[in-house]
């Protein structure tokens, strides 16, 4: 019997602070702790590297992505990939509450 590889991944790309600036991403926000990063939080079948330059590209973008996106950030996410798409789906939404209880300033794919 084949084993099935899990190819899906959370990622988290950091954001230019200046996406604080929007009041819909601030909002969402009331919390942020200045000390820490806003970030984006989503999840592929790619890989981080290939969907970030994905959201650069306009391609299925977050709006924030594009305009504010700056680099992935492998620490906060590496630990937990590769998984089946069911497990990514649900680890995007608790990475993305956890982060926000950190005090990261979350916009979730």
């Amino acid at each position: 019997m084949k084993k099935k590889r899990h190819r899906h991944n959370v990622y988290v790309i950091e954001l230019d602070p200046r996406v604080y600036s929007i009041a819909r991403f601030r909002r969402a926000n009331p919390d942020h702790d200045i000390t820490k990063p806003c970030v984006y939080v989503g999840c592929t079948g790619l890989t981080p590297e290939a969907r970030f330059a994905k959201h650069k590209a306009g391609i299925r973008a977050s709006h924030y992505v594009q305009r504010f996106g700056l680099r992935l950030l492998p620490k906060l996410y590496a630990y937990a990939n590769p998984m089946p798409y069911g497990a990514a789906r649900d680890m995007e939404v608790e990475l993305a509450i956890a982060l926000r209880e950190q005090g990261y300033a979350v916009w979730q794919g």
